[in-house]
C-alpha cells in the first residue's frame, strides 16, 4: 500500500465514525426539522400539505413570541455574564490563589451540583424557594423575623438565573482554573518584581494569558444557554404566565404539549438560525481565528 492510499485509509478510520455520528445526530435532524416546519403536521403526525403558515405565524400571528424572546435575552445575557463567565472566573482566581488543598476542596464543592442529577438539583431549588414554612428561605426569614417570601411567583426570572448560574459557573471555573495553572510562573514573578499588585497582575498577566479560554467559554455557554431549558421546566415550568418561558422551552411546549409539531419545528429552525448567527458574531467579536493560530517565532 503506497503512502497516499495509506493516508486515505487513516482518514477513513479516524474520521469515518465521527462523520457518521455528525450526519446522523446533527445534520439529519436539521434536515428533518426543515421538512416538518413547512408542513401542517399535528398531533396525529399526518402531513396533508406543505405550507408557509408556520413561518408567517412566527412573524405576526403568535402574540407570546415577543415575551418569550425578551425572556430568552434576559436569561441568556444575565446568566452568561454574571455567572457562567464572571462568577466562574472569580471562582477560578480565588481557588488558584488559595493553598492547593483548600482550593481543590472548594472546587469540589462547587462541582457537586453539576455531578448530581438535574431532577435532584431542581428539587433542592424548589425546596429553597418554596412559599411554605418549610422552604429554606422562609425558615431563615422566620428566624430573622421577616415575612414569608414566594420568589417563584414574585421574582421567577431571578430564581431561574440563580439556579442555572450556580451550576453553570462550575464549568467556567474548571476551564479557567486549568488555564491559570498553565501560565508560566516567571510571568507572575516578573510582574511582582516590577511592583504590580494583585489586581494589576490579574489585569496585565492573567487575563491576557487566558483570553482564548474566556472566548471559548463565552461562545460555548452562550449557545448552550440558548437551547437549555431543563432547570426552568423542572423549577417553574415556564411560569407563572409565561414569565420564565424561554425560546427552547416554548418549542417543547408547542410541539410536545400542544401537539403543534410543525409549528414547533419552525420555532426550532428559527433557534438553529439564531444560534448560527450568534456563533458567527461571537467568533468575529473575539477574533477566534487569530487566537487559534499557532504562535510564530520571527527572527529579524
Amino acid at each position: 500500500m503506497n503512502a497516499s492510499n495509506r493516508a486515505r485509509l487513516d482518514r477513513l478510520i479516524f474520521l469515518g465514525p465521527a462523520t457518521v455520528l455528525l450526519l446522523l445526530f446533527y445534520v439529519l435532524p436539521v434536515i428533518v426539522d426543515v421538512a416538518i416546519a413547512f408542513t401542517d403536521m399535528g398531533r396525529n403526525l399526518e402531513v396533508t400539505r406543505f405550507t408557509t403558515e408556520n413561518v408567517a405565524r412566527m412573524f405576526g400571528g403568535d402574540r407570546r413570541l415577543a415575551q418569550v424572546l425578551t425572556n430568552t435575552l434576559i436569561y441568556v445575557l444575565c446568566t452568561l455574564a454574571i455567572f457562567n463567565v464572571g462568577y466562574g472566573l472569580l471562582l477560578a482566581l480565588v481557588t488558584t490563589a488559595l493553598p492547593e488543598r483548600s482550593g481543590a476542596f472548594f472546587r469540589s464543592v462547587w462541582l457537586l451540583p453539576r455531578m448530581s442529577p438535574s431532577v435532584v438539583y431542581a428539587l433542592l431549588w424548589t425546596w429553597v424557594v418554596a412559599p411554605t414554612d418549610y422552604g429554606l428561605l422562609n425558615q431563615i426569614g422566620a428566624a430573622l423575623g421577616l415575612p414569608p417570601l414566594d420568589p417563584r411567583s414574585d421574582a421567577p426570572m431571578l430564581v431561574v438565573i440563580l439556579a442555572n448560574g450556580f451550576i453553570g459557573a462550575s464549568f467556567g471555573m474548571i476551564i479557567f482554573t486549568s488555564a491559570i495553572r498553565s501560565i508560566p510562573l516567571h510571568l507572575f514573578h516578573a510582574a511582582r518584581v516590577d511592583g504590580a499588585n494583585g489586581l494589576q497582575v490579574i489585569r496585565h498577566v492573567t487575563l491576557p494569558q487566558i483570553r482564548w479560554h474566556l472566548s471559548f467559554v463565552t461562545v460555548y455557554q452562550a449557545l448552550s444557554l440558548l437551547v437549555s431549558f431543563e432547570y426552568i421546566w423542572l423549577i417553574t415550568d415556564g411560569g407563572p404566565f409565561y414569565d420564565t418561558t424561554v425560546w427552547a422551552l416554548y418549542v417543547y411546549q408547542r410541539a410536545f404539549v400542544s401537539g403543534q409539531y410543525a409549528y414547533g419545528a419552525a420555532l426550532a429552525l428559527a433557534l438553529v438560525l439564531v444560534g448560527i448567527v450568534v456563533a458567527l458574531l461571537l467568533w468575529r467579536f473575539f477574533d477566534m481565528r487569530a487566537l487559534l493560530q499557532r504562535p510564530r517565532i520571527e527572527v529579524s
